[in-house]
C-alpha cells in the first residue's frame, strides 16, 4: 500500500483546497490552530499547519506515520509547546499555558498507547482523570463512563495493567472524559485492536459526540476515521495538504490510493 501522496499529487490537491479551515461547520469555531510550527530540537515537525474544529463536530486528521498527527495533538494539549503560531480555544489563546490549565479549560487528551496507570485500579484511573475538578462530585461522570464502557464497571477494582488492550483503550478514553471536556483529543484509538473492537470503539466515539463532546481524532485507520467524521484534514511531513468534508476525502482518488489502500 502506498502510504504517502506524491509531491505532484500533493501540489495539485493543495491548489484545489487552499483554505485549510475547511467547510460545513456544525457550530461556532471551538478550536483554531493558525500557522503552527513545532520543533523537536532542530527538527521541524509541524511546518505551519492551520486547522479548525467547530463545536459539535468530529474532525479527523489522517496521514502516514511520522506525518505530524500526534505532534499536533500534543501541541494542543500543551505537552509540547509550539515555537511559533497560535492555538485558540473558543477564541482564547492557550498555546502559552501549562498542560494542566489547558485541561481545566476543556481539552482532554487520550494519548497514543493508552498510557494508563498500570498499578492503579480502573476506578483510581478514572479519579485521576478528574484531577482538574478537585472538590467536585464525580459520581455522575463515573456513571457516564460505565454506561459508555460497561466492561469498565465490571473491572472497576481491577489493576489497569492487567486489562486487555481493548479494555485499556476504553479506560484511557473514559479517563479523559472524566475531565468533562468540551473537546476530546483521541490519538490512534484503534491501534492494536481487532476489527470487532475497532468497530465498538468507533461506535462509542460517535455516541460521545452525540452526547455533546466535540472530537478531534487522529487515526491510522483512515477509512474508519472518515466514516465517523464530519470533516477531515490530510497531513504529510508536517503540512496540511487537503481539507474537506469526510465524504469528499473518502471519495478523493489520491486519498484512496495513498491512505485507503486502494490501487
Amino acid at each position: 500500500m502506498t502510504e504517502t501522496m506524491t509531491d505532484q499529487q500533493a501540489d495539485s490537491q493543495a491548489m484545489e483546497s487552499t483554505d485549510h479551515t475547511g467547510a460545513g461547520h456544525k457550530g461556532d469555531t471551538l478550536l483554531e490552530l493558525t500557522d503552527l510550527h513545532v520543533f523537536y530540537g532542530n527538527i521541524e515537525a509541524l511546518k505551519g499547519i492551520s486547522l479548525t474544529v467547530a463545536r459539535g463536530e468530529i474532525v479527523t486528521l489522517i496521514g502516514s506515520n511520522g506525518a505530524g498527527k500526534s505532534t499536533t495533538l500534543r501541541a494542543i494539549s500543551g505537552t509540547h509547546k509550539p515555537r511559533t503560531g497560535s492555538i485558540k480555544l473558543a477564541g482564547r489563546e492557550i498555546h502559552h499555558l501549562p498542560a494542566h490549565e489547558i485541561v481545566s479549560l476543556g481539552i482532554a487528551h487520550s494519548p497514543e498507547g493508552r498510557k494508563v496507570f498500570s498499578r492503579m485500579s480502573v476506578f483510581e484511573n478514572l479519579q485521576m482523570g478528574a484531577f482538574s475538578r478537585q472538590g467536585q462530585r464525580i459520581d455522575d461522570d463515573v456513571a457516564r463512563v460505565f454506561d459508555l464502557f460497561p466492561r469498565m464497571k465490571e473491572r472497576r477494582s481491577q489493576k489497569a495493567g492487567t486489562l486487555s488492550g481493548g479494555e485499556q483503550q476504553m479506560l484511557a478514553m473514559g479517563r479523559a472524559l472524566m475531565a468533562r471536556p468540551s473537546i476530546l483529543l483521541l490519538d490512534e484509538p484503534s491501534m492494536g485492536l481487532s476489527p470487532i473492537l475497532t468497530e465498538q470503539i468507533f461506535t462509542i466515539i460517535r455516541e460521545i459526540n452525540e452526547q455533546g463532546t466535540t472530537v478531534l481524532l487522529v487515526e491510522q485507520n483512515a477509512l474508519m476515521a472518515l466514516n465517523a467524521a464530519n470533516r477531515g484534514y490530510v497531513i504529510q511531513t508536517g503540512k496540511i495538504l487537503l481539507a474537506d468534508s469526510a465524504a469528499n476525502l473518502a471519495a478523493n482518488e489520491q486519498v484512496r490510493q495513498a491512505y485507503l489502500g486502494e490501487i
